[in-house]
């Protein structure tokens, strides 16, 4: 694979000048970074790993948010597609995932100020300073970044004056094993597990109907995949669900009738109803320790208590949450905390274990910056492996960094935001007792927002909440 340089090194002082913002993912928290970039008069550039804008999204389309049309849609956005006569959905309406991708994101890329900036297919793999590793300090903050591209045809290397990652988690799921490290046993087991929201009554029914289906996880993702299982039991004889956690409790997932997300609110009560009536069996207390092909199905062994317990399952669903990928950032200066993996002065707003998605506290450029200058992680991504994200989190944020990168520092610091409180996630917070979102942790991007809801004709009816 041939290596292609395609900005030339530059000798002068002045090695920023008439480069663009590089935003990595071209998902809605990118979009939008592109658009508040572009009404301050600065230029960027969109790489995305996928063929389209959304891709992660398209990936869980078939899935209902729980947040309404209001909240999706980023203000500079929305500015960009009214001018092009785009008409806005119903601001009532809980979309599904691909219409979110069909109706927002899609329109959005291809305006005209936004189409010519977006690369396709364009996979970042690194990110570095111009001819410095991240040992080299002097004049690294007047340095240009160092972008590393994949494509399919070709690896190149480009430059940019700032960089905002918004790549997300949904492509990097936590390991099924409590210890964070993938299950021990036989490679084998890796083909019947599951991504963490299959589309059950839809492209992958046949792998489903009349299974034994092992979902594991106890946030909202989980939720939303049991629902559409029972569905499928209703119809589809010899359909057995197995639902395991690795807590006590599953109260992050039954949640309260407190929750202004109203659709999420109601998803719990439905579990807990199938599980009271044996539709759903739960094994709370499951802590994975091996995958093992045998006779045509995946044994799933794992402590329980003080002994062990083993499943016999034909799918595996991987329901327990996403991580950031930290690889492609190794040789940039990035401070991130030691247990969720944010920001290191972001972590605290947002710990799983004392906060929910209404509990956060605004928050901007001064909780997003990193010992590298211009170097920005936000979205779904900056919360590392708390599941606590909303899309209205992410828009502040990136129109604060845009804010940052124009000059305005003023403006990047007053940071507002209305989020709605959920009992889902806060339960017992500041009392003593556990946070819901502390009970395992959660699928994300979701994920950005709680990837989950049910959109079955039993169940009326995601990504707009938290704690997936």
């Amino acid at each position: 694979m041939t290596m292609t340089l395609t900005v030339p090194p530059r000798a002068t002082e002045e090695r920023l000048t008439g480069l663009p913002v590089a935003v990595i993912g071209a998902g809605p928290i990118g979009l939008a970074a592109a658009a508040q970039l572009l009404e301050r008069g600065i230029d960027v550039v969109v790489y995305e790993a996928g063929n389209q804008a959304g891709a992660a999204v398209s990936q869980w389309g078939h899935t209902r948010l729980f947040t309404r049309w209001e909240h999706l849609i980023d203000p500079a956005a929305r500015r960009l597609l009214e001018a092009a006569e785009w008409v806005a959905p119903a601001s009532d309406e809980l979309p599904l995932g691909r219409q979110l991708v069909d109706d927002y994101l899609t329109p959005l890329a291809a305006t005209d100020e936004l189409a010519p900036r977006i690369r396709y297919g364009s996979r970042v793999t690194a990110v570095s300073r111009e001819g410095m590793d991240r040992t080299r300090s002097t004049g690294r903050a007047s340095t240009p970044f160092l972008l590393r591209i994949q494509t399919d045809v070709d690896t190149v290397d480009v430059l940019a004056r700032a960089v905002i990652d918004t790549s997300g988690t949904y492509s990097n799921p936590n390991a099924l094993s409590s210890s964070g490290l993938n299950p021990l046993g036989s490679p084998g087991a890796a083909a019947y597990i599951s991504h963490a929201l299959p589309d059950v009554l839809g492209a992958e029914r046949a792998r489903l109907a009349g299974r034994r289906v092992l979902v594991v996880g106890a946030g909202h993702s989980a939720a939303n995949t049991l629902l559409k299982l029972a569905e499928l039991a209703a119809v589809a004889p010899g359909t057995e669900i197995t639902w395991a956690i690795r807590g006590a409790d599953p109260v992050r997932v039954y949640g309260s009738d407190d929750d202004e997300l109203e659709e999420r609110g109601k998803l719990g009560g439905r579990v807990h109803d199938l599980v009271r009536s044996g539709a759903i069996t739960l094994l709370d207390r499951f802590e994975i320790e091996r995958l093992d092909e045998s006779d045509g199905a995946c044994t799933v062994t794992a402590r329980r208590g003080s002994g062990r317990v083993s499943v016999i399952a034909d799918v595996v669903v991987n329901a327990t949450g996403f991580r950031p990928d930290l690889g492609m950032l190794r040789e940039i200066r990035i401070s991130l905390d030691e247990i969720v993996e944010a920001p290191r002065a972001l972590a605290p707003l947002i710990d799983p274990n004392l906060h929910s998605c209404g509990t956060v506290d605004p928050h901007g450029v001064a909780e997003l910056a990193h010992p590298e200058s211009n170097f920005f992680i936000a979205g779904m991504k900056s919360y590392g492996r708390a599941p606590t994200f909303l899309l209205l989190t992410g828009y502040e944020q990136v129109r604060s960094i845009a804010d940052e990168l124009a000059g305005n520092h003023a403006a990047a610091r007053q940071v507002q935001l209305v989020l709605p409180q959920t009992g889902v996630c806060s339960a017992d917070i500041g009392s003593g007792g556990s946070s819901c979102c502390a009970v395992e942790p959660a699928s994300s991007e979701a994920i950005w927002e709680a990837i989950s809801s049910a959109q079955s004709a039993t169940v009326d009816a995601k990504s707009g909440g938290c704690c997936a």
